[in-house]
Parts: C-alpha cells; sequence; structure tokens
C-alpha cells in the first residue's frame, strides 16, 4: 500500500520557477544624468590704485606742477610717479624737508615695447615718522639718470646693480661698474629680452676656456 506521506509531500512540495532563456536581454538600467557641477565664484574684483592725497603730495604738486605725473596708493603703498627733469630735485626735498634719511632701494623694470623703457624705482623710508614712500620715474632706453649718492651714499652698490643689470647708466656716480657680472659682459641680465640662460658666449670661452653650455 502506498505511503500516504509521502504521496502528501509530493503534492504540497513547490513547484521551482522555469528558468528563463539564456539569451533573455536583461531590463535597462535608468539613466541618471550627472549632477551638474556648481559654478565656480566670480573672480575677486582687482585692486586698484586710490588717489593719494595728502600735505605732501599737495605741496609737490604745487611747486611741480604736471611733473607730478601720478600719486596714489595701491596695496596700502604709496607711490608718486615723477618726470625724469624732476626727479632729483623732489628726492632732494624728500630727504631734506620731509625725512625720509634712509633709501631702502634704487631698482628698474623694462618694458621693451614701450618708449620710454624703464621705470626707475626708489624705495625711500623716514625713521622719524615710520612711512615708506616709492618713487619713481620713466626713461629711455640710453638715457641717464642723475646719481642720488650725494644725497644717501648707501645707494653707491644699488645702482652699480641697476647698472649692471638693466644697463641704466647714473651720471655723477662716484665708481659705476658692474658688481655681480664681469667687466667685459656683453649684455644685461634683467631686461626682458635677454634670455633666461643666455650667456654672453665669447667671454666664458676667452675668460674661462669653455664653450657655454646655455
Amino acid at each position: 500500500m502506498p505511503d500516504e506521506k509521502s504521496e502528501l509531500d509530493k503534492e504540497t512540495k513547490p513547484v521551482a520557477p522555469a528558468a528563463k532563456p539564456a539569451d533573455a536581454a536583461a531590463p535597462a538600467k535608468p539613466v541618471v544624468a550627472a549632477a551638474a557641477k556648481p559654478a565656480a565664484p566670480p573672480a575677486p574684483p582687482k585692486p586698484a590704485p586710490i588717489a593719494w592725497e595728502s600735505e605732501l603730495v599737495t605741496a609737490l604738486q604745487r611747486q611741480y606742477g604736471s611733473g607730478i605725473r601720478e600719486a596714489a596708493i595701491y596695496l596700502k603703498d604709496k607711490y608718486l610717479v615723477v618726470d625724469k627733469s624732476i626727479v632729483f630735485d623732489v628726492l632732494t626735498h624728500m630727504r631734506d624737508e620731509r625725512q625720509f634719511d634712509y633709501c631702502v632701494d634704487v631698482t628698474a623694470v623694462h618694458w621693451p615695447k614701450r618708449e620710454e623703457q624703464f621705470d626707475v624705482v626708489y624705495i625711500l623710508y623716514s625713521f622719524a615718522k615710520n612711512e615708506r614712500v616709492r618713487v619713481e620715474t620713466t626713461i629711455k632706453d640710453g638715457e641717464k639718470v642723475r646719481s642720488v649718492f650725494s644725497l644717501w651714499p648707501t645707494t653707491d652698490w644699488l645702482e652699480r646693480e641697476v647698472f649692471d643689470m638693466f644697463g641704466i647708466e647714473f651720471s655723477e656716480h662716484p665708481g659705476l661698474k658692474r658688481i655681480l657680472l664681469p667687466e667685459g659682459w656683453t649684455g644685461f641680465p634683467l631686461r626682458k629680452d635677454y634670455g633666461i640662460r643666455q650667456q654672453d658666449q665669447a667671454w666664458v670661452k676667452a675668460n674661462i676656456g669653455i664653450e657655454s653650455g646655455q
């Protein structure tokens, strides 16, 4: 006689679902659009010079008129741009009448596309007032500037460096000659038309006896 329990198990056992055909395509996944990148914040406005209004500026403008080309403050730095014909007089005034007893630096900037290619820059400091002022003038290539050695003897080597690196001559300097490069070197390395790896190959070969690797 058949086992009733076995027959019952056969009737109640769940039937496995039929297998899907091997080539049945899987349901397509929904395409999710990439999140848009947030827009970059706007660039902050570039700082701009503001007019420098002071008793000093008023006095200089009254005395020299249009020779004072600009008087401004940029990022808290005060500066004057003056005509080359009066730059020595203005610097003398700054020392003798305004207590700017220390010339921190004399340097230059080369702008080869300009007619007046060079900015000559004097950075002055007053110990009495704890104040710093920059005085600038512009000159053409080949024009000379009067030395300020008679005002601040410490500018001796500063002017020599400007002569060495830019080729700017300072009249009345007591001993204007190169200070970093040797005498006889051709070219002025801080001019913008002087290659960053440029060498005076003739000087190197004549004085060191090697071919420059630059």
